[in-house]
């Protein structure tokens, strides 16, 4: 059996790489902050380093504040009805804060490359990747 090993910490690549991959959209989250700010934000050392700082004192500390669970519940109107008289005309967005996104797709990319290379995916399933 083997034994638990530690979280690695998080690093400004891992940052800076992850953002890369988002898209320019300007859909503000609850926090006013889309991912083309956080691509401007991210060019300056000092700030990338305080993401970086807040991700892993999240990890080491086994804590995911308050503030990244909050939620803007947004509703729109589906395009080309007739009649808006029904709830099925309308479709319900749930925008999150975007700092808490960022880790969460940092972690989420990196399980997924670990999974890959401890043979924990099945190589027919990684035809996406």
């Amino acid at each position: 059996m083997k034994s638990k090993s530690d979280w690695p910490s998080f690093s400004k690549k891992e940052l800076r790489n992850i953002i890369k991959k988002c898209s320019n959209s300007f859909m503000l989250e609850p926090d006013h902050v889309s991912w083309k700010h956080l691509k401007v934000i991210i060019k300056d050392d000092k700030c990338i380093l305080n993401f970086v700082n807040i991700a892993n004192a999240c990890i080491n500390l086994s804590y995911w504040p308050s503030y990244f669970k909050t939620l803007f519940l947004i509703i729109i109107l589906k395009p080309r009805k007739t009649s808006y008289n029904s709830p099925k005309m309308f479709q319900p967005i749930v925008l999150l804060n975007m700092l808490g996104k960022l880790i969460e797709n940092v972690i989420s990319d990196r399980l997924q490359n670990q999974s890959i290379t401890l043979n924990f995916v099945h190589p027919n399933q990684m035809e996406g990747l």
